[in-house]
């Protein structure tokens, strides 16, 4: 694939938004040929946050599969951010070591906020909010009826996020559990989104919600005492895009492709787990 970049501004051609489609064997792998495809046929079309100086984005409707989320190289060196800032993610999903920054630190939401404990009406007294925990919802019910199809957490909350002007990108997680004849038990995961930059958030919101996958897969196999494994990993957002102000930067990507080999651009776990040990001290530091 060549990485020159073009200048010459894209437009649609039909008014039909691509849907595009991608698989891959891990999280590195399949974010790779997410970007390239997007890359390769996605059209141009104008954000709300682009300056007068920069391109359109390229953009379109992506589905991501991941069969094996957790296959080593897990992590790709591309990030966005440093090795440290990767864990603080991971643990602001799942843990919410940051849910008290809502309100301040420029925070309007949370993902854990929105998924563990969702603001809701109480019942027909409506002036006295109750909370939800979505994700102990979806615990019980598959370990109820692994089966079930009503296994889901939402994040959109209408009375808010219809008029904000910076609404939450994860829209839906669902989850269903198939029992394979020689694995056992394998929880599947679709995660939804409205929105995202995919060169500069999509593979640390993976990272995170598979690490969510593994953790109710756990709980799961406690609740039924048999074993419960994380599987497949679907991911489906409406605009997938790489925003025009950091074409030139994506160039820097694209050429690494073609000039190093896959080792050379992701790290295993294992190379990573002093990062993120030195991470979760920063972060105990930080809760004291």
């Amino acid at each position: 694939m060549s990485s020159k970049i073009k200048n010459e501004n894209l437009f649609f051609s039909t008014g039909d938004i691509p849907v595009l489609y991608v698989e891959g064997q891990s999280l590195p792998e399949a974010w790779e040929k997410s970007l390239i495809k997007l890359w390769q046929n996605g059209v141009a079309i104008k954000t709300q946050y682009d300056r007068k100086i920069d391109p359109p984005s390229r953009d379109a409707t992506m589905v991501m599969v991941i069969q094996k989320p957790f296959a080593e190289p897990r992590i790709h060196r591309a990030l966005p951010t440093g090795l440290d800032e990767l864990e603080i993610y991971r643990q602001e999903v799942v843990l919410g070591i940051h849910d008290d920054w809502i309100g301040g630190h420029g925070w309007s939401y949370s993902y854990h906020d929105r998924l563990f404990n969702y603001k809701i009406s109480g019942g027909n007294e409506k002036k006295h909010s109750k909370h939800l925990d979505q994700i102990e919802a979806v615990i019980k019910n598959l370990s109820d009826c692994f089966y079930t199809r009503r296994a889901q957490a939402i994040t959109w909350d209408p009375e808010i996020d219809a008029g904000h002007h910076e609404p939450p990108c994860l829209q839906r997680l669902w989850f269903r559990i198939i029992e394979d004849p020689k694995e056992g038990l394998i929880l599947n995961m679709n995660s939804h989104w409205r929105s995202r930059d995919a060169f500069k958030a999509a593979f640390m919101n993976i990272f995170a919600l598979t690490d969510l996958q593994q953790k109710i897969a756990e709980r799961i196999s406690e609740n039924i005492k048999q074993p419960v494994k994380a599987g497949r990993y679907a991911d489906i957002t409406d605009s997938y895009h790489i925003y025009g102000s950091y074409f030139e930067q994506f160039k820097g990507f694209l050429e690494t492709l073609q000039t190093k080999t896959f080792e050379q651009r992701t790290y295993t776990t294992e190379f990573c787990q002093p990062f993120f040990e030195e991470a979760a001290k920063k972060i105990s530091g930080q809760l004291k």
